[in-house]
């Protein structure tokens, strides 16, 4: 008998129609000899109109909008527990303090720190199907918290971690995780397996996939992820450590990302504490910096430049003006019409030439290449904005994968 824990996103439980599928396939699942546990996020929509309410007395107190938004996932949780036991099965609906969920004291941003899963152990062993409200933890205090974007993804795991469950699924949109947007590239394909590392820089690169905190911890805690549509009928992507076979892979996708912005610093003087001037008030900002890139010195002066995500380059701005004097920059340059294009497999480590293969791509289809990162399994590029589309399905072609989907 295999334990898997199934999470179900708010487009699943959009209304009972869906709560009721979502029920079904709970039970096919626990009938073909399975144990079950469900992870539900908040109804599509519910948690936005829920803080929007609290909104209309000001600035909402953290600990007063914790317990407004983890409203929105109890709900889903009880209707689907309902709809289970409304199709013969057994099921019981779990906060995420009855599910043994702690975490810490960040309200709106949660971060778990442990998981007990004796209640959902005590639930599974009389036959039931635990649904669990996945946007929500609890503080040391007894505090209700909720866990942020993608807290959903992440309370499953931890729950599949803490219960040894043989797999966790992951149920979204998507019906896998595709060799590039197929919205942009038509000849993108399923992947039937990634690695751990795969995935989460996929997810950082602007891939659909899990939230990388939810991958980060699968790897962390060896738990089988599976990603797949909650709409059925997929094969699904498979995640989970590297093996022998893989590395006959130099790289398994192309990832694109138009959430991105560039910011220029021009004439820096080149001396030590430079960047920690920079890149430190950025941090205590809460501004998430992307690839950085300093140019060789000449005349004791340099180029810094960065990206930040679209929607922090006004601030990231305004926080690097208020240092330009102090590190002797000449003048602060930004682009915000710019994306960044990825490449992106294990198999890297120990194939050559993958950079030359990418740059001679790029050279053909006429693309600029404005900044270069890379790391063991990922090489990233920024572009013009305009570039980016033609630079993923030209990357996809160089490297082989415009082929049939896979089985």
């Amino acid at each position: 008998m295999a334990l898997i824990v199934q999470k179900y996103g708010g487009a699943a439980v959009v209304d009972l129609e869906h709560i009721r599928e979502v029920a079904r396939r709970a039970l096919r699942t626990q009938r073909a000899g399975n144990e079950v546990v469900l992870v539900v996020s908040a109804l599509a929509g519910e948690v936005t109109r829920l803080l929007g309410l609290a909104a209309a007395f000001g600035r909402p107190d953290g600990r007063e909008q914790d317990a407004v938004a983890a409203a929105a996932g109890q709900v889903a949780a009880g209707l689907t527990a309902l709809a289970i036991q409304a199709e013969g099965g057994r099921a019981r609906s779990f906060t995420g303090r009855q599910a043994g969920l702690l975490s810490d004291s960040a309200h709106a941003a949660a971060r778990l720190r442990a998981v007990d899963g004796s209640a959902l152990r005590r639930s599974l062993d009389r036959g039931e199907i635990p649904v669990v409200a996945g946007l929500q933890g609890e503080d040391e205090a007894g505090n209700l918290t909720t866990l942020g974007p993608g807290g959903s993804d992440v309370a499953a795991v931890a729950v599949a971690a803490a219960l040894g469950a043989q797999a966790c699924e992951i149920h979204g949109r998507a019906p896998g995780v595709h060799s590039a947007d197929p919205a942009v590239c038509p000849s993108a394909r399923r992947l039937s397996r990634l690695t751990y590392e795969e995935l989460i820089e996929l997810a950082g690169a602007g891939g659909v996939a899990p939230p990388i905190r939810a991958v980060e911890l699968a790897m962390k805690q060896r738990v089988p992820l599976w990603v797949g549509s909650s709409a059925g009928g997929e094969p699904g992507t498979l995640c989970g450590p590297e093996e022998a076979g893989m590395e006959q892979v130099a790289v398994s996708a192309i990832a694109s990302d138009r959430n991105a912005a560039k910011v220029a610093l021009r004439g820096v003087n080149d001396r030590p504490g430079v960047a920690a001037r920079v890149f430190g008030p950025l941090a205590e900002a809460g501004i998430v910096v992307d690839l950085i890139v300093q140019n060789a010195s000449r005349d004791g002066r340099t180029d810094l430049t960065f990206t930040v995500a679209k929607s922090d380059l006004a601030r990231a701005k305004d926080v690097v003006e208020s240092t330009l004097k102090a590190i002797g920059a000449e003048k602060i340059e930004t682009d915000a019409k710019i994306g960044k294009v990825s490449i992106v497999g294990a198999g890297m480590r120990r194939h050559a030439g993958v950079a030359a293969r990418a740059f001679e791509a790029m050279a053909r289809a006429g693309i600029n290449i404005q900044l270069i990162s890379t790391s063991e399994i990922k090489i990233a590029m920024v572009v013009g904005e305009r570039d980016l589309e033609a630079a993923v399905r030209e990357l996809h072609a160089a490297f082989g994968l415009d082929a049939p989907p896979e089985g």
